[in-house]
């Protein structure tokens, strides 16, 4: 069984989330990706973040048509900050022991990952697909994978090695990284708050049920 774990803030979730995930899915011939939602990023600043129960709510309605895409909140029901560390470990012990594992996130992310808590774990129990971002520095598979390439041997260990056939990198002591071309949807989160703070419309930016629960709720305003 092959298992991908995409976590994030999703504030909210929009379109450009749900076709990389989708495009992920395909292309590591995923059973089942769980979207899960932080409850306390860790990592971020907190300001303009709705409570995570609106968060969840919003991503089981953008995919409630889609096979295969399961919501998780395992974060929310954890105390304290949500350390991808430990949602990794919960998944890795609920699967059989042969389930094969992809923690699923954008470059950005992963650039930052030595300053996470227990990052040296996380290399070594779950291989990481790295999405190109639309809206970042490296908006291209060879721009990143140069950017990533030093990353790896400036920061984490210089044992990565990197093979062209499978596109990722290969360590005899860690899982591999995997780097994943997908459609270059140019929407953002923060760009979708600020469309509603200012009243402008969202159409065609976010699922219509995630829009009207939007508007329902009075988020973002």
């Amino acid at each position: 069984m092959r298992i991908g774990l995409f976590g994030g803030t999703f504030n909210p979730i929009h379109f450009g989330h749900l076709r990389a995930a989708l495009e992920i899915k395909e292309a590591f011939s995923l059973d089942t990706l769980y979207i899960i939602p932080s409850a306390i990023p860790p990592h971020k600043n907190n300001i303009g973040l709705v409570k995570a129960i609106d968060r969840l709510e919003m991503i089981r309605l953008a995919v409630s048509d889609y096979r295969g895409f399961v919501v998780s909140d395992i974060e929310l029901k954890r105390a304290g900050p949500s350390f991808t560390i430990d949602t990794v470990n919960h998944y890795k012990s609920t699967f059989p022991q042969d389930t094969r594992f992809h923690l699923i996130m954008g470059s950005d992310a992963f650039l930052e990952i030595d300053t996470w808590k227990s990052y040296s774990d996380l290399l070594r129990l779950i291989s990481f697909i790295i999405m190109v971002r639309p809206n970042g520095k490296w908006n291209t598979v060879s721009k990143l994978r140069q950017v990533v390439e030093e990353f790896l041997k400036d920061r984490i260990s210089k044992g990565y090695v990197f093979s062209a056939s499978r596109s990722g990198y290969f360590h005899a002591n860690k899982q591999p990284i995997y780097i994943s071309n997908v459609t270059l949807i140019d929407i953002s989160s923060s760009t979708i708050r600020k469309l509603i703070n200012s009243g402008r419309s969202i159409q065609y930016l976010v699922p219509e049920k995630v829009e009207k629960y939007i508007t329902s709720k009075g988020l973002y305003l």
